[in-house]
């Protein structure tokens, strides 16, 4: 009678599991089949199937510069948020001083406050300074709000690092420097390549930091499509937005990969 509960039980919980993720995919399923319609309006279930939304997404100039735009911005600030990160990573998880648990809550505190008051008091920060709607106004914003994701990841791979190792090297008369890049670094790189895949997604797919700090002619990808909706809705926003899930997703898979979700948790 016990096992039969327990497998009733089993049976619940994972029907449960499966309906949670039914749930949170299937909006994903219908901007994938809405992007495959054969209207001229947004419609589910798809009144046919057809690529031409796909092919219009791509020869826009909108898209296609907004495209341009948020991944020279989401790869200038990786670079400069795995830096940062690593560096304040390698901080937190080496050494030890009074005020390390306030900031690294200071670190992680962009993932708490919600981005549009982010992007709201960073707007009034620079426009104090002059560089409201400037380039370096938008990389500063998008580096502070990806660079804790790098922090999380590399301390994660920090964590279960063997400091003998580095002691090894040392002993062996290699200085810190080579010591880091020949035996640190190649040991913490999937938690730097987890950490900068996180942060290209937020940074390439951010939308209330980025409306608020980029210029007149400026403009990223997903502003674009934001922008477009005021003036009409048809398949092609379902289009780009499909390919920006098959974007993340492949990033994703990537992580997994690399290092393993169960990892960064």
């Amino acid at each position: 009678m016990g096992q039969t509960r327990l497998d009733w039980g089993d049976l619940i919980f994972r029907l449960v599991v499966l309906l949670v993720f039914v749930f949170l995919l299937f909006p994903i399923f219908i901007v994938i089949l809405a992007s495959l319609s054969t209207t001229s309006y947004l419609t589910f279930p798809p009144e046919g199937l057809t690529l031409r939304w796909y092919v219009k997404a791509m020869s826009q100039d909108q898209y296609v510069n907004g495209f341009k735009f948020s991944l020279v911005l989401a790869a200038v600030t990786v670079i400069i948020s795995t830096v940062i990160g690593t560096m304040a990573a390698l901080a937190l998880i080496r050494y030890r001083f009074p005020t390390k648990e306030a900031i690294n809550a200071f670190i992680m505190s962009p993932l708490i406050f919600p981005m549009v008051i982010i992007g709201i008091a960073l707007l009034q920060f620079f426009s104090s300074l002059g560089l409201a709607n400037s380039f370096f106004g938008l990389v500063v914003g998008h580096v502070i709000i990806t660079f804790p994701y790098l922090v999380r990841t590399v301390s994660a791979s920090l964590q279960r690092f063997d400091e003998s190792l580095e002691e090894a090297a040392r002993t062996l008369g290699a200085s810190r420097a080579r010591t880091f890049f020949f035996v640190t670094f190649p040991l913490i790189r999937p938690g730097i390549m987890a950490g900068a895949i996180f942060a290209f997604i937020v940074s390439f797919d951010n939308v209330p930091v980025s409306i608020f700090l980029q210029g007149i002619k400026q403009s990223t990808l997903p502003v674009a499509i934001f922008s477009y909706i005021e003036y009409g809705i048809d398949p092609s926003i379902a289009a780009v937005s499909a390919l920006l899930i098959f974007l993340t997703g492949f990033a994703i898979f990537i992580i997994e990969r690399q290092i393993g979700l169960s990892q960064l948790v």
